[in-house]
């Protein structure tokens, strides 16, 4: 008579098959992003032993006698859907940090719109800037209302201790106050003084011919930006015209936006992706924002 095969084995060798089914698949639809993970490991960390398994090649041997640690349907979600962000981006983008071809920000574009799960585009309404790829720089506070000062910008006590020493810019955003008095202060106007851009309007073609189109179609437009080389983004606004030329630098930040893309390293300024939100309704909120949980299922 044949001996029956223990549970634990006939579980294992089940786990086994579906964990490697499920790690075949994802190599193969990612397989450009998981080789890119590999080759730079050093400076990503991936959260759990579920995604370090499947960044395995698919001929690689799993631990067929370890239990299962992790289900195999939490596999996917352990891996941080950013690194995905991260290696497209990097297939894409050049080398240098200059202005992109149209072809370069179609792509990009479409990575976008995919990952965060809304149009994304460097044209708008016939409308684009000088370019959508370049260096930003940290800016300073913007005065909200008048009376406005430091003293009494924050709301919250930690946000005073991280952003007080940035100081508040000594002139006025390009479309002035945010709100015309401190009573009549709405949330969505913090939020827009919160996160908010500064990009070269005045480089646009043919702005000086249109001073006033562009001037109302650029006022608190909503912008993705990214930073392409840790994946981080934020929904933002354009709150004012800059930086010079002269400066180097090709669009600027608020502090708060300069600190949670990490474009804070002795310069103050790195390359990060900024396009525009086609967002009609006004649905999309302000603020850090992640590629959607299935945009790399």
């Amino acid at each position: 008579m044949l001996s029956q095969k223990p549970h634990y084995k006939s579980l294992s060798e089940k786990w086994t098959a579906r964990q490697k089914n499920l790690r075949e698949k994802l190599w193969s639809k990612h397989r450009k992003s998981l080789e890119w993970l590999v080759y730079n490991s050093k400076q990503l960390t991936v959260g759990s032993l579920g995604g370090l398994l499947l960044l395995a090649g698919p001929s690689v041997p799993l631990l067929p006698t370890q239990p299962p640690l992790i289900a195999s349907s939490q596999l996917n979600r352990n891996i941080d859907k950013s690194v995905f962000l991260i290696s497209d981006l990097s297939h894409a983008l050049p080398n240098t940090v200059r202005s992109l071809t149209d072809d370069e920000e179609k792509i990009i574009a479409d990575i976008l719109s995919s990952a965060f799960g809304f149009p994304v585009t460097p044209e708008l309404d016939r409308k684009r800037l000088n370019r959508s790829y370049g260096l930003i720089g940290l800016e300073q506070h913007l005065a909200r209302f008048p009376g406005d000062h430091m003293a009494i910008h924050f709301d919250k006590e930690e946000d005073a201790r991280n952003f007080y020493g940035d100081g508040m810019a000594p002139g006025l955003g390009a479309w002035g106050y945010f709100a015309p008095s401190k009573t009549e202060l709405t949330e969505l106007d913090k939020m827009r003084e919160r996160y908010y851009l500064a990009v070269q309007t005045f480089l646009v073609p043919d702005y000086n011919s249109r001073v006033a189109e562009y001037r109302d179609f650029f006022k608190f437009r909503k912008m993705l930006i990214v930073n392409p080389q840790n994946g981080k983004a934020m929904v933002v606004v354009i709150g004012d015209a800059g930086p010079a030329e002269w400066t180097g630098k090709h669009l600027g930040g608020s502090p708060e936006v300069m600190n949670y893309l990490e474009r804070e390293d002795g310069a103050k300024r790195g390359p990060v992706i900024y396009f525009f939100i086609d967002d009609p309704n006004d649905t999309i909120p302000l603020g850090p924002i992640v590629p959607k949980q299935n945009a790399y299922g």
